[in-house]
């Protein structure tokens, strides 16, 4: 097994934004009642709710995503009781980022669809890093007798302790935990990151309220999230679920998530080899196109001919 020194000794994995939003898509309803206690009486999710990420683009382009790692970033068209529709916007701001900036850039995005869509948006801040991140709440602007005082919901998932999220009897409770012992990956040995993943694993199961589909979903998010590479603890994690389950979640539960990490591993597999073989392709047609260039043949019809642009035949 890992060591504490070995463990030590390795860099810790890079979180994975996209499993991040996933798990806050898939939670959605219970990310609202986790930020809202009021939620029951506020939202109206019996006529469901619609994730605008069309929209989201138009407000956010793609390169403000790029620069700022925004791809966390939900946009969700709900409902209220009183019949009226809102719009949610939540950040999630990724990897302990604690830029001065953001208070105005989330004033940004929030003021972006309200002038292009022209619907009333409540803004939601949720902040993944360790104790020092900054968490601002509020954006304000003064001038000489003008000024602008933009307030926003923030949470930061130290703002609960490990008990009090393992007593919300919410998964989303469970995901900002998570979250918190995410930050110990390469800090820890990973025989203290699987006791914390079993931790989590045992209140999801043990809180009854949610079905056989949510657990392996969530088990699967856990067992990438808190990512662990001893094979023999993820063993010992696989048969930790059938004995804290008494057989509610049998080993079947487990087949289910192995598969689902053999198929991802063979999707990866043939995305490479597909990557390997455009390029191998790619490769072929420049050389066939320097040669053609070498014979005085005009750009244009190299680039015609062979399906590339003139800029990489111009770059030979």
């Amino acid at each position: 097994m890992t060591t504490s020194r070995q463990q030590g000794q390795r860099k810790p994995r890079r979180r994975n934004d996209e499993l991040l939003k996933g798990v806050f898509e898939e939670n959605f309803p219970d990310f609202l009642q986790f930020m809202y206690p009021n939620s029951a009486d506020l939202f109206d999710l019996s006529r469901g709710f619609t994730f605008m990420d069309k929209e989201l683009l138009e407000v956010i382009p793609q390169r403000e995503q790029k620069k700022g790692k925004r791809i966390a970033d939900l946009l969700v068209k709900v409902y209220l009781k009183d019949g009226t529709e809102k719009w949610i916007l939540v950040n999630i701001e990724i990897e302990g980022g604690s830029s001065k900036e953001f208070p105005f850039r989330f004033f940004q995005y929030h003021y972006r669809i309200l002038d292009r869509y022209e619907v009333p948006v409540e803004s939601i801040a949720v902040f993944t890093g360790d104790h020092r991140q900054h968490r601002p709440s509020l954006y304000r602007h003064d001038g000489i007798r003008t000024s602008i005082e933009f307030r926003y919901l923030s949470y930061h998932i130290f703002d609960n302790s490990e008990e009090e999220l393992l007593k919300t009897d919410n998964i989303f409770g469970y995901i900002v935990l998570a979250c918190q012992k995410a930050l110990l990956e390469g800090r820890v040995a990973e025989e203290e990151l699987a006791e914390h993943r079993s931790t989590i694993a045992r209140a999801l199961i043990g809180s009854k309220k949610y079905d056989k589909d949510r657990i392996i979903s969530f088990l699967g998010f856990l067992k990438n999230f808190l990512f662990i590479e001893d094979k023999q603890i993820n063993r010992i994690f696989d048969s930790y679920i059938y004995q804290v389950t008494g057989g509610t979640i049998d080993m079947g539960v487990i087949e289910i998530l192995k598969k689902q990490e053999r198929q991802a591993g063979i999707k990866q597999g043939i995305e490479k080899e597909r990557a390997r073989a455009e390029a191998e392709k790619l490769a072929e047609k420049l050389d066939s196109a320097l040669e053609f260039k070498k014979m005085g043949v005009a750009i244009a019809d190299i680039a015609k001919a062979l399906g590339l642009t003139v800029e990489q035949v111009n770059a030979l």
